[in-house]
């Protein structure tokens, strides 16, 4: 970064998450990215030591305002992180980069707000009997490494984001099939399933061990052994969408009727006639899946509220770096 870079006005954004972590440096008042690198959450023992590192060649005077996504509960300006040993604080980044407009928002807060920026070809539609969108609530979704959800609230003249923990609620099993897949949870977590121990990474390695264990479809000893040698969700993902392994294509449908359903949950809570939208790592890899019904069977599956759902638009964001970009919005926004 050269001497000019270092002596314009800079905000600061970042999205924390259990496997990556993205920062960037924008100029102050705009969209012009003047810094932004990615990393490998689990390679820092600290926050503070990435932030340090990412910060290296960077004026610290010269940044006006910070805002982080954070994977995670924020309370009080803190947050300790879901899947990771980090605890960020927003008085320590303040001290560090010599800020004090630094917050910390619940990465699906960050995601909402950048959801409400983006154009439309960032999106998919998944229901095709979704009427024209409208102004209204809108429930948001993140499957990735973990399941995050939020509500983004219309009160007739603007947005208001509602962060939540919606991800760790009950998960509740809606055909002999899922009582099956919850007492085989209930013995590996010791008493308490939620939503995330299947929608998530690790969820869908969970629903593919299921039907392993359920002799329902054989195993392939070659994705067996991928699995071993690679992030065991990324290949039965692949093969699922490819079509090239009976039993990840189950456990990848079987996801997505979950996935659907636990939406379907979050929409009768909210009422979304602004519509449902899915973030997260894994919406847009496994895209073609969530297009062969699945999703909308479980979503749909409401008895006397099914009518109520069937017009809402359901949309998958295709944009990896919402989160990073609400980050973004909210400084412009607040600040």
């Amino acid at each position: 970064m050269n001497h000019t870079e270092h002596s314009r006005q800079m905000y600061l954004a970042g999205d924390v998450g259990g496997t990556k972590t993205i920062l960037a440096l924008y100029q102050a008042g705009g969209n012009n990215c003047l810094k932004k690198q990615q990393f490998s959450s689990a390679q820092y023992l600290t926050f503070t030591e990435l932030l340090t590192e990412f910060l290296a060649d960077v004026d610290y005077t010269s940044i006006k305002a910070v805002c982080i996504g954070v994977a995670g509960i924020v309370a009080n300006g803190r947050c300790e992180t879901t899947n990771l040993p980090w605890v960020l604080s927003s008085q320590d980044i303040g001290e560090l980069v010599n800020s004090q407009q630094v917050r910390l928002l619940n990465d699906l807060e960050a995601t909402a707000w950048g959801l409400l920026d983006l154009p439309e070809r960032d999106f998919v539609e998944l229901n095709p009997d979704a009427c024209n969108h409208q102004q209204g609530n809108i429930a948001v979704l993140a499957a990735g490494t973990g399941l995050g959800e939020a509500i983004i609230a219309w009160d007739d003249i603007r947005h208001q984001v509602i962060a939540s923990e919606g991800g760790h609620a009950d998960f509740s099993p809606t055909n002999e099939q899922e009582i099956a897949l919850l007492r085989h949870l209930l013995e590996k977590f010791s008493g308490h399933v939620s939503f995330e121990r299947l929608i998530s990474g690790a969820g869908l390695v969970n629903i593919y061990q299921f039907l392993k264990h359920s002799n329902d479809v054989p195993a392939n000893p070659e994705i067996e052994q991928q699995m071993i040698q690679q992030d065991p969700a990324a290949v039965i993902g692949e093969a699922g969408v490819a079509g090239s392994d009976a039993l990840c294509l189950a456990a990848l449908k079987l996801f997505c009727k979950i996935y659907g359903a636990e939406s379907g949950n979050l929409a009768l809570k909210c009422l979304p006639y602004g519509g449902v939208y899915l973030a997260g790592g894994i919406g847009a890899k496994i895209l073609p899946v969530l297009q062969q019904g699945e999703f909308m069977r479980g979503f749909l599956d409401k008895g006397r509220c099914k009518t109520l759902l069937q017009t809402l638009s359901v949309k998958v964001c295709t944009n990896p770096e919402v989160a990073l970009l609400g980050a973004l919005s909210y400084i412009k926004k607040h600040t």
